[in-house]
């Protein structure tokens, strides 16, 4: 499983896991995940417009991330 880091592009970030990370990012109130502009934006700048911690944020992120692919995290759902 990639992990992503403040630096990854939103883009990139959708391209490893959408179905994992849109709810995370819908969370925050980015709403506009199919704009082109939020497509070249970094986590870590997605995270300071939306008032949200970076570093939290990325852990979320690959928390949600590792639990979508199979591996692990199936159980959690509840």
């Amino acid at each position: 499983m990639e992990k992503v880091t403040k630096d990854t592009m939103i883009g990139e970030l959708l391209d490893i896991g959408a179905e994992a990370a849109a709810p995370v990012l819908l969370g925050i109130g980015m709403h506009c995940l199919g704009c082109p502009a939020s497509q070249m934006e970094t986590i870590e700048e997605a995270a300071m417009v939306h008032g949200v911690d970076a570093d939290e944020l990325v852990r979320l992120l690959n928390e949600k991330l590792a639990g979508s692919d199979g591996s692990e995290g199936e159980e959690k759902k509840s």
